[in-house]
C-alpha cells in the first residue's frame, strides 16, 4: 500500500464545542481568522473553519462535546486521489467508519472524505477538497 505520495499534510484539526462563540473568540485571540462558516445540513449545527498560517481548526457545534482534556475529535489529512486511498485502506483491513467516500458542501466546491480508527481509537480523516474543473 503506497499512500505516502498522496498525503500532502494535515488539512485540519476538528474540535467539537457546545459554545461556538466562545471557541471563535478564543482562537481569534491567538490570531486565527474565520475563513469559512456554514451550517451542516445533516444535523443543523454550525461549523466554522479558522486559519492561522497553514494551520486550520474546524470548530463544530456538538451539544455532547466532552469538554475535557483529549477532546480533539479527529485529525484530517489532506490527500489527493481519495478514491484510490479509500480502496487501499479498505484492502489493507483498516477499521473504516464509512462504507464509501462521503461528501459535504464545505468550502467553495465541497469536500470528499472518509474516516478510519487508529490504533489508539483516534479518528483519522482522509480529506480531499474538490477543485473546480478547468475548462479547456
Amino acid at each position: 500500500m503506497d499512500i505516502k505520495g498522496k498525503i500532502t499534510g494535515i488539512q485540519h484539526v476538528g474540535i467539537p464545542t457546545n459554545d461556538m462563540q466562545k471557541s471563535i473568540r478564543f482562537y481569534k485571540e491567538f490570531g486565527f481568522e474565520v475563513v469559512w462558516q456554514t451550517i451542516n445540513a445533516q444535523n443543523g449545527e454550525s461549523v466554522v473553519f479558522l486559519q492561522l498560517g497553514n494551520l486550520i481548526m474546524e470548530i463544530y457545534e456538538n451539544q455532547q462535546a466532552a469538554m475535557k482534556t483529549g477532546a480533539i475529535d479527529h485529525i484530517a489529512l489532506d490527500v489527493t486521489d481519495i478514491d484510490s486511498i479509500f480502496s487501499m485502506v479498505k484492502d489493507a483491513g483498516f477499521q473504516c467508519l464509512d462504507e464509501h467516500v462521503q461528501f459535504l458542501p464545505f468550502w467553495k466546491h465541497g469536500v470528499r472524505f472518509f474516516t478510519i480508527i487508529g490504533p489508539n481509537k483516534e479518528k483519522i480523516e482522509f480529506c480531499e477538497k474538490k477543485l473546480q474543473k478547468r475548462i479547456k
